[in-house]
């Protein structure tokens, strides 16, 4: 696949990229080199390889899904206009 100016300045602008016309030329053979390389990884034999986040087998870190009231309540608190018995005191707004 190969990608021309008018590809180039398409994507640009989908992208919201301002490109100067003396650029295109630069980012087509850019774009060429990556597309190149994508093919070139076509070309692998993949059946049967798993999918990886990590290139080392490991297992998700979790903490213990616990529930907590974060046992500082003055902090909490501590920048409301109002606050009675570590609880917000609002305005009343219905009658």
């Amino acid at each position: 696949m190969s990608v021309d100016t008018a590809t180039v300045k398409r994507v640009a602008h989908l992208a919201r990229i301002a490109v100067a016309d003396g650029e295109v030329e630069k980012l087509q053979s850019e774009l060429n080199a990556i597309l190149g390389f994508v093919e070139q990884l076509n070309e692998l034999d993949v059946d049967g390889i798993e999918p990886l986040t990590s290139v080392v087998a490991t297992t998700m870190k979790k903490r213990a899904d616990v529930v907590s009231d974060g046992n500082m309540p003055e902090a909490v608190t501590a920048n409301a206009p109002l606050s009675e018995d570590h609880f917000y005191v609002v305005p009343k707004v219905v009658e």
